[in-house]
C-alpha cells in the first residue's frame, strides 16, 4: 500500500513497560498517526534491547511505522552514553583545553565502531528506519562575552588532523579553515555511518537542528543531503523559547526546510514543539502544526507523547498539551482529505 500523501507522528520515550505501551500506541493510533520515533539509548541497548524490540512491534502491529532515535549514544540530544565510560580518550575536547564532559570525538574510531554495533543492533531488532537526531559539534559561550564561542572538537586527534590538513596549529577561536574542518568532520562521520547501516537494508533519516553554533544547520546541511544514504531531513522550529509569533517562525523555517529538501530531491520531516509548553500557550500547537502545513510539509510530527510528560521537560499541562497536538494533527489531515476530495472533483468534472 503507497504512504499517504500526509504522515503525521509523535516521539515516544520515558516509558519501557510493554503493556503501558500497547495502551499508549493504541492512543497514538486512535489519533490517526501513521510514525512513532523510538528512542533507543544505551541504557536501553544495555538493559532493555528485548522489550524495546517488542515495543518496536507493537508500534508496527498498531498500524504504525518505527523510527529508532540515536538517543545521546554520542552526546546530547538525549540520555548520556556511557562509551566515554569505557573510552575517555574520545571526549571532545573545546579550543580552551576544557574537555566535554558528555560528547564523544566524531573523529574517534572506537566510537565509529561502537556507533556501527548499536547500528547492528537496530537491525537485529527489526526496525527499518534509524532518525538521526540533531547531529552536532557544540560551541562553548566564552564568559563575559555575549558572543564570542570556544569550540569542538580540539581533542589531539582533531588537533593533528586539522594540522596536516591546513599545516598549522588550530587557533583558539574558529576560522573559515576551523569551520570547514568542523562541517567536514560531520559529513565523513555519517557517510561512514550511513553507509553502513544502508548496506543492512535500514533508511537514513536526519534532523538538522536551527540555529548557530552546532557545527551544521540548515545553512550547512547541503554535502549532507547529497549524501546518496540519508534519503530524508528535516529540522525542528521550536518557538516557546523566542519571542516570537509561531505561525511565522514554523512557516519560515518549514519553507526554509523544505527548499533544501528540494534542492536535493530528498523527503522531509518538521517537528512541532509539544514539551516544555507554557500553561495557557497550547493552543499554539495547532497554529504552528497548520503553519507546517501551510507551507508544504506532508510529514510532521510532535516531540512529544503526552506533552513529554515523562522528562523534566514536559509541558505544564500535559493532558492538555497532547488535546492540543491530536486536535493540530486532525485538522491538517481533515484539510489534506479535503485538498484530495477536490481535485478528483476537478479532475473528473464532478
Amino acid at each position: 500500500m503507497p504512504k499517504r500523501s500526509l504522515r503525521t507522528g509523535v516521539a515516544y520515550h520515558g516509558n519501557r513497560m510493554p503493556s503501558h505501551a500497547m495502551a499508549d500506541m493504541k492512543e497514538i493510533a486512535k489519533a490517526d498517526m501513521d510514525i512513532v520515533v523510538h528512542m533507543l539509548s544505551h541504557t536501553d541497548w544495555d538493559r532493555h534491547k528485548n522489550v524495546m524490540k517488542d515495543i518496536f512491534a507493537i508500534t508496527e502491529d498498531a498500524g504504525m511505522e518505527v523510527w529508532v532515535d540515536n538517543w545521546g549514544l554520542g552526546g546530547p540530544p538525549g540520555d548520556k552514553s556511557h562509551f566515554l565510560a569505557y573510552h575517555p580518550e574520545a571526549h571532545m575536547y573545546y579550543s580552551n583545553g576544557e574537555m566535554n564532559p558528555v560528547c564523544a570525538c566524531l573523529n574517534s574510531p572506537e566510537f565509529r565502531r561502537f556507533v556501527k554495533n548499536w547500528i547492528e543492533t537496530v537491525a537485529e531488532m527489526g526496525a527499518k528506519t534509524i532518525f538521526w537526531d540533531e547531529p552536532s559539534i557544540p560551541k562553548k559561550l566564552v564568559p563575559g562575552t555575549d558572543d564570542q564561542r570556544y569550540y569542538a572538537c580540539c581533542c589531539p586527534r582533531c588537533k593533528k588532523l586539522f594540522e596536516e590538513r591546513y599545516g598549522r596549529a588550530m587557533p583558539l577561536f574558529a576560522d573559515d579553515d576551523v569551520e570547514r574542518f568542523r562541517t567536514d568532520t560531520i559529513v565523513d562521520y555519517f557517510t561512514e555511518i550511513t553507509e553502513y547501516s544502508a548496506s543492512m537494508g535500514i533508511e537514513n533519516i536526519v534532523c538538522i537542528m536551527l540555529g548557530a553554533h552546532f557545527g551544521i544547520d540548515l545553512d550547512t546541511v547541503d554535502r549532507v543531503c547529497a549524501l546518496p544514504t540519508v534519503s530524508n531531513i528535516g529540522s525542528d522550529p521550536y518557538w516557546y523559547a523566542h519571542d516570537v509569533d509561531p505561525y511565522k517562525f514554523v512557516y519560515d523555517g518549514t519553507k526554509k526546510n523544505l527548499d533544501v529538501c528540494a534542492r536535493f530531491e530528498k523527503d522531509h520531516n518538521i517537528w512541532i514543539q509539544a514539551f516544555d509548553v507554557p500553561r495557557g500557550r497550547e493552543d499554539e500547537i495547532i497554529l504552528a502544526t497548520t503553519a507546517a502545513y501551510d507551507a508544504g510539509a506532508r510529514t510532521i510530527l510532535a516531540w512529544g507523547y503526552m506533552g513529554s510528560e515523562s522528562n523534566d521537560y514536559r509541558a505544564h499541562n500535559p493532558e492538555r498539551t497532547w488535546n492540543a497536538t491530536v486536535e493540530a494533527m486532525r485538522r491538517i489531515r481533515a484539510e489534506e482529505r479535503d485538498r484530495i476530495i477536490a481535485e478528483c472533483r476537478n479532475k473528473y468534472h464532478v
